[in-house]
């Protein structure tokens, strides 16, 4: 991939909060307070208003994401990647710049846990360099300035984005969003977070075998078991899928059962957040994308957004304007 836009450094400007106990996480000394809670400060590059992403929550509900009871905040509750174990995180702006990420999960996958949530908000991007494409586009600008400190809200994981993809196909979005509740609900753990109640989708260890009374098929019920082999084998590891090119993670996926060509873009772009993903398997985003620009061939588009095409997919795809 191309790793111009990665905020590579965002994890090593982490500053962990608490009590007087002084503890080292990723090589830099934190302080951890006497509970499971610690708070995390992380600088972010580019504009960013949690007041645009609980706006945009409050239109696109998600298991494990919702916008907090609090103004401009957001709770999430996940398994956590590797250690897999759960997590319940909320999110607040701290400054412009600067969020505080106050995580509920064992000490120990407490750097794990703030890396992953800054890639489900798509805070591990450098998002100046984005404001200078959509500058160039006049249908990206205008969507970008209704929604000015919004940037791509992903799966939580390409775990929960491949177990996703699996209960959506041949299923409407709706759907697909009360089984994957209903299957966090009663295999997964419930998290208080920010004056929110939120199901977490299970661990792959806990995930086991669904019985008929999900409505899913015996067929998507061994891809779901195939799945959670796969995130505990590392398979699905996100930092495995970035650091490869884009075509090669998205074959790595499509090898594991039940994920087609949509379902591996999915997997690649909105679960391991690949920023520069666009995904060509989306015929509705196709469509809305010859609709908007007047093209034929998308590419003639889409080739200008490097290396920010996953980042322009959403903004078409999911932010409304006034004109909507």
């Amino acid at each position: 991939m191309n790793r111009s836009v990665v905020n590579r450094s965002v994890a090593q400007r982490f500053r962990i909060d608490g009590s007087r106990d002084s503890r080292s996480v990723g090589g830099i000394m934190a302080t951890a307070g006497a509970g499971r809670s610690t708070v995390v400060d992380a600088e972010i590059r580019g504009v960013i208003d949690l007041a645009d992403y609980a706006m945009y929550l409050s239109r696109f509900q998600r298991c494990g994401i919702v916008a907090g009871s609090e103004p401009a905040t957001v709770s999430l509750a996940f398994p956590v990647e590797r250690r897999w174990c759960y997590a319940g995180v909320l999110v607040r702006q701290r400054a412009p710049g600067v969020v505080r990420i106050e995580v509920d999960a064992p000490p120990e996958s407490v750097e794990t846990v703030v890396e992953q949530v800054c890639r489900a908000l798509s805070l591990d991007v450098d998002g100046g360099g984005f404001a200078a494409v959509a500058d160039g586009d006049p249908v990206l600008r205008h969507r970008l300035r209704a929604n000015p400190g919004l940037r791509p809200v992903l799966f939580c994981s390409p775990y929960e984005a491949a177990c996703w993809a699996v209960v959506c196909h041949r299923f409407r979005v709706a759907q697909a969003d009360a089984v994957i509740r209903r299957i966090a609900m009663n295999r997964g753990r419930v998290f208080h977070v920010g004056g929110r109640e939120i199901p977490s989708f299970p661990v792959p260890q806990e995930l086991g075998v669904l019985d008929s009374s999900y409505g899913v098929s015996e067929r998507k019920r061994r891809s779901l078991s195939a799945i959670a082999d796969a995130a505990l084998s590392g398979e699905l590891d996100a930092d495995r899928l970035r650091a490869l090119p884009v075509f090669a993670a998205v074959e790595a996926v499509r090898r594991l059962p039940g994920l087609g060509p949509f379902s591996a873009e999915l997997v690649v772009g909105r679960g391991a957040g690949h920023p520069d993903l666009f995904p060509a398997s989306e015929a509705g985003l196709a469509t809305t994308l010859r609709r908007c620009y007047g093209v034929d061939d998308v590419g003639v588009v889409t080739e200008r957004w490097r290396p920010y095409r996953g980042w322009g997919a959403f903004f078409l795809r999911e932010t409304v304007t006034d004109e909507q």
